[in-house]
């Protein structure tokens, strides 16, 4: 499929509008908002309605089982190795045929991004910064989102640490909506990314007061208390 062809599909399926900020965004400039939020690894996650999913298989992501990525994800191959060497903690969900459907990733330490946001998310003691969770379209809306997280978290309490830290975009809804459910707390922090030209990036870091998450809440659940 040629160029122009590619270009025409892409704007029946998303509308003219989306497509041209979308190329705008990716060749010219963007702005995202990614806020901070927090979480003790010992607190039960809130009930859910998810369904339940097929079985899969949880295992630590090494630089030398990195191909289980390559149906699902394959443009993620090399970046699994990379930070499976950078020594950064890595899960995997594994389908009946061996392909990861699902990962998750944890680094114990300030972790610098630089295979897509370009900055540095620090980290307090006794936390870690979580990052990079995500799953195939199969597994959207499923319960393997509550199991891998709450996994994460049982590793590393196990390891002697007390909550987690991560940064959710504000233009990820889905991602937004999962954290509310999970009873992540807000920070009041937020990480601004600026690209400019598909080239550079470059980073700020704001604060606000109030919470940006509860017109997401569902009516009748609670916030985290601080």
């Amino acid at each position: 499929m040629g160029v122009l062809a590619r270009l025409k599909q892409r704007i029946r399926q998303k509308g003219f509008k989306r497509v041209c900020r979308t190329l705008f965004e990716r060749h010219v400039f963007f702005h995202w908002e990614l806020l901070w939020t927090e979480r003790d690894l010992t607190t039960p996650s809130p009930p859910h309605r998810l369904r339940a999913h097929p079985p899969v298989t949880r295992t630590l992501i090494t630089a030398d089982n990195v191909q289980a990525f390559a149906t699902y994800f394959g443009d993620r191959v090399q970046t699994m190795a990379e930070l499976a060497r950078d020594g950064h903690l890595g899960l995997m969900y594994l389908d009946a045929r061996g392909d990861a459907v699902a990962f998750v990733w944890a680094s114990t330490g300030d972790y610098h991004d630089r295979h897509y946001y370009g900055c540095t998310f620090a980290v307090g003691p006794g936390e870690y910064f979580q990052f990079g969770g995500e799953m195939t379209r199969r597994y959207f809306g499923s319960e393997l989102s509550v199991t891998a997280q709450e996994d994460m978290w049982r590793l590393m309490h196990a390891k002697g640490y007390r909550s987690l830290v991560d940064v959710v975009e504000t233009h990820n809804v889905a991602a937004m909506k999962m954290h509310v459910r999970m009873g992540y707390r807000e920070q009041g922090r937020v990480t601004h990314i600026y690209g400019l030209f598909g080239r550079w990036k470059f980073s700020r870091q704001t604060r606000y007061q109030g919470a940006r998450l509860d017109a997401l809440r569902t009516p009748g659940v609670a916030r985290p208390r601080p």
